[in-house]
């Protein structure tokens, strides 16, 4: 499977490719090689997220496929439904997924997004707008969150850890 290592300005993330389809963007703790993108797949996704990281791309445009149930694949399309700079808390997620008890089963299957910033996981908090949960880091998680406002104008949030 073709991969390579991309250094975004809150660490490296790994980027596979599998079948013509991106399966995974994780961000990771430590360093790493950069690696040059050699399949235009992943020149695509590299350019996309530096977009992204520039605050010019909004919205994603890759071939996605990430391995699940079929729960999770539910969990992560709706993922997908939510907007840049928007955040919804889990209760929402769950009703939104006509789900309202299935609140610890949605976010289980939030963390096991593998498609991070693609598939906006980062965009779920919980009810009282604390940040809760996010496998590559809480701190991403406020990273990302506040990245988007400043895109949006919305200018410097205050989000607690």
């Amino acid at each position: 499977m073709p991969s390579t290592y991309y250094k975004t300005p809150i660490g490296f993330a790994r980027i596979i490719e599998e079948d013509s389809f991106i399966t995974s963007i994780y961000l990771l703790d430590g360093e790493f090689d950069e690696t040059a993108a050699d399949t235009p797949l992943l020149k695509k996704t590299v350019q996309q997220l530096d977009e992204y990281f520039a605050g010019t791309r909004k919205v994603f445009d890759l071939p996605l496929k990430q391995h699940g149930t079929g729960f999770q694949q539910q969990v992560w399309e709706q993922l997908s439904k939510i907007d840049y700079g928007k955040t919804i808390s889990y209760a929402q997620q769950s009703k939104f997924m006509h789900n309202p008890l299935g609140i610890r089963a949605i976010a289980s299957a939030n963390g096991k997004n593998h498609l991070i910033i693609v598939v906006p996981c980062h965009r779920v908090i919980g009810s009282d707008g604390s940040l809760t949960g996010f496998g590559c880091g809480v701190w991403r998680k406020k990273w990302l969150l506040e990245h988007e406002a400043r895109v949006m104008g919305v200018g410097q949030t205050t989000l607690e850890l």
